[in-house]
């Protein structure tokens, strides 16, 4: 507990570091698996096989984030966490042995999942008592998070830093920071219960009868695949945009590998506009405006006869999505019939697995057809989120955030 009372303002900034220490911890491996590969002695698909490691572990435990958030809370989970999360990421770098950092890398992503379900949960109940909108501004500064993680690592590759050394420094600072920020963060408890009251928690008394867990079914299943919506925009930038804009669309290679760049420049643009944005018209909107900037800059992407107006509607593929995951999140929070954290961990569970599918299928559309049409499948996610907008947020009702305490 802090020194002073707690606030609104100083829930925000403690969950606010919560999130950006999340990205950097993780991240700051990333610039270092060339020289892991080549310390291994390992072959391309021998390396592929090894980094799946990570995702897997997040698979295996995100479905029972939900359950530790309860038993143990949101800010013990994100502080011990973060600290545990820290040390398998050391021993990841400074293993020496390929087993070890499996090992290492399956606990990480395991303990990454939980960790972000956490501080998810935690963001909504700082956002309800702060009355405005941050969950997409919290969600930003995750991707500044792991920007500055992999800054940190590159920086350390080329002062020929031990990858060990580097994982157990960028560690200890940075677990440190998020104990910090779960103390920043606390939430009182009566403000907390006080949050939790109202339609939401008198259904959640009858979600053992069958009518109540289908209609929480009923509320959440939208909610599952406006975010998917998002994510696989995400994963189509990581895996085949780069691809594209030299294949298809004629790019020179160094124009090419900032494709990338672009859509993820637009993700963190379009989720620093999209909580003023969201106080102003409304969760439901915005999701909406985001899906239908998703299909556009798809149908753009494809259609456009030269590399540059292809770049512009991969950007606003980017900028589309940026809301659509934080919206998810906080619907997902709000759905009646599900204890504090459930919502919120199934559509992450959900999502990793759909990270699993994305780029499979993409390859195989573009193996029977052409890449060109293969990337129609972001377009057609994007007209998929404008429709759900409406199913899923409103549902909840969590269209809007009401004004309230600053």
């Amino acid at each position: 507990m802090p020194a002073s009372s707690p606030t609104p303002r100083r829930a925000r900034a403690g969950v606010s570091l919560l999130f950006f220490t999340n990205g950097v911890l993780y991240s700051a491996l990333l610039p270092r698996y060339p020289e892991i590969k080549a310390d291994f002695g390992l072959s391309n698909s021998q390396f592929g096989l090894l980094v799946v490691a990570f995702p897997v572990g997040a698979i295996l435990a995100a479905a029972f984030a939900g359950a530790a958030v309860r038993r143990l809370g949101t800010l013990r989970i994100t502080a011990y966490g973060s600290v545990t999360l820290a040390a398998a990421m050391t021993v990841a770098g400074a293993g020496s042995q390929v087993w070890v950092f499996v090992i290492a890398m399956l606990a990480a992503g395991a303990l990454d999942a939980i960790v972000d379900t956490a501080q998810n949960v935690h963001g909504v109940v700082v956002e309800q008592w702060r009355g405005r909108s941050i969950l997409n501004s919290l969600h930003a500064l995750w991707s500044v998070g792991a920007a500055t993680g992999g800054a940190v690592g590159a920086a350390a590759a080329a002062a020929d830093i031990g990858v060990g050394t580097q994982m157990a420094v960028n560690g200890a600072v940075w677990a440190a920071v998020a104990a910090l920020g779960s103390v920043l963060a606390v939430v009182p408890a009566d403000v907390r219960a006080g949050l939790r009251e109202g339609p939401a928690h008198q259904v959640r008394h009858a979600a053992g009868h069958a009518p109540a867990r289908r209609r929480t079914l009923v509320l959440l299943a939208p909610l599952v695949v406006l975010a998917s919506c998002g994510t696989l925009v995400e994963d189509i930038a990581n895996n085949w945009v780069v691809l594209y804009l030299g294949q298809e669309a004629g790019a020179p290679t160094a124009v090419a590998g900032l494709g990338l760049t672009v859509v993820l420049g637009a993700q963190f643009v379009g989720r620093v506009l999209g909580d003023p944005m969201t106080d102003r018209w409304g969760r439901e909107l915005v999701a909406r405006a985001g899906g239908l900037l998703i299909a556009a800059g798809a149908a753009l992407a494809v259609l456009a006869p030269a590399y540059p107006l292809a770049l512009v509607g991969f950007g606003l593929t980017g900028l589309g999505c940026a809301t659509l995951v934080p919206a998810a999140f906080a619907a997902a929070g709000r759905v009646p019939g599900l204890p504090e954290g459930t919502g919120i961990a199934v559509i992450g569970w959900l999502m990793r697995l759909g990270f699993l599918l994305t780029s499979p299928t993409v390859g195989w559309l573009s193996d029977a057809t052409s890449l060109r049409v293969a990337m129609l499948v972001p377009l057609g996610a994007g007209l998929v989120a404008a429709v759900l907008a409406h199913a899923g947020v409103r549902s909840t009702g969590s269209a809007a955030v009401p004004a309230g305490a600053r």
